[in-house]
């Protein structure tokens, strides 16, 4: 690569690359959340394919009744039952599992040990108290967490550069007006205000990207503004308006894209802490539904059975994982965008 003769854009990645260590996170959680996306696949208490009598069914993409493989009853076959699992694995016939044959709500009822059970051949990191799969727990957890991160970072950061923007590029009262109601909305008690909406609403991811997304943005507002403040009147901006540009052109085709350098670096970071945020909220009871897969759900299974280590330390593995990794991503996009840096 001529690197003297690349564009910015191509230099910031060459420097990213550079960076070993950030660059390595960024594809090993690029893979870990691909994998998670297919999780119905990964793990699952239905068989991704079954060969019954010459004929191929689908139960992981569609639901069947019993009666469709030989049983007595019209509702869903559960495919965890052992006269059903007799049927479908003899004769000729076959069923295809996913590598963790447990959904995040299959139960083992089979367990002769009292939940929460530690590891065994059928659940491989043990049960919940529930006698739910930890394993399956964790990779629909996992999930939850990241889209939900990503909805919430995408939201606050949606909001923060178009409020920082506004405050930014006109000044004045206008910079003044949102400054002050920065300062009474940034004053409210966010954790009450949560606490007084889950008493009064059903839990649900909806309501917690809307509580969240409400404070979210203003951190990264200041960034923005800044960043406009510091180049409205420079040369190429009063230039602009000379041409009879209008503001909403000079603001997103000039001054966001020199502006963006903030908000690139503290994507990772808002994603840490948005996903630090839901499982702050789900281990005080605050955040999704009990039966949501949620790994501060998990922890907080861990705090109430000190015992089931296999509970703790798991969930603690998966959380603290992701966090350094999103950290160290973050570390990376900072040196790279900075342009000091040869």
């Amino acid at each position: 690569m001529d690197y003297a003769h690349a564009s910015p854009g191509r230099r910031a990645w060459y420097r990213f690359k550079k960076n070993r260590r950030g660059f390595y996170s960024l594809w090993i959680f690029s893979i870990l959340f691909v994998l998670s996306l297919f999780a119905e696949v990964l793990s699952n208490d239905k068989p991704l394919l079954v060969h019954y009598q010459g004929e191929y069914y689908f139960p992981v993409f569609k639901s069947y009744p019993e009666t469709t493989f030989g049983g007595d009853f019209e509702t869903e076959a559960d495919y965890q039952d052992e006269y059903l699992r007799n049927i479908l694995t003899h004769n000729g016939n076959w069923m295809l599992e996913p590598l963790n044959p447990n959904s995040y709500d299959t139960i083992n009822y089979a367990s002769e040990l009292p939940n929460p059970a530690p590891p065994s051949e059928r659940n491989l990191l043990g049960t919940d108290d529930r006698g739910r799969d930890v394993l399956a727990r964790l990779i629909y957890g996992f999930r939850l967490s990241v889209v939900f991160a990503f909805i919430l970072t995408f939201i606050g950061t949606a909001v923060g550069i178009l409020a920082g923007a506004i405050q930014g590029y006109f000044g004045g009262r206008v910079d003044l007006f949102f400054q002050r109601f920065i300062e009474v909305w940034g004053s409210m008690p966010e954790l009450y205000l949560l606490i007084i909406f889950a008493s009064i609403f059903q839990p649900s991811v909806g309501l917690l990207i809307i509580l969240l997304s409400l404070f979210g943005w203003m951190g990264l507002s200041d960034y923005v503004r800044a960043e406009f403040l510091k180049s409205r009147n420079l040369d190429y901006v009063r230039a602009a308006k000379a041409l009879g540009l209008s503001n909403q052109s000079i603001m997103w085709r000039h001054l966001l894209p020199n502006s963006m350098t903030p908000v690139i670096t503290f994507l990772p970071f808002r994603i840490s802490g948005a996903i630090l945020a839901l499982t702050s909220l789900d281990f005080l009871g605050l955040g999704v539904p009990p039966s949501t897969p949620s790994l501060g759900e998990l922890l907080s299974q861990g705090k109430e059975n000190i015992e089931a280590w296999w509970l703790s330390i798991s969930t603690f593995v998966v959380l603290v994982g992701t966090l350094m990794l999103l950290i160290f991503i973050g570390e990376a996009l900072r040196e790279a965008l900075d342009t000091r840096r040869g």
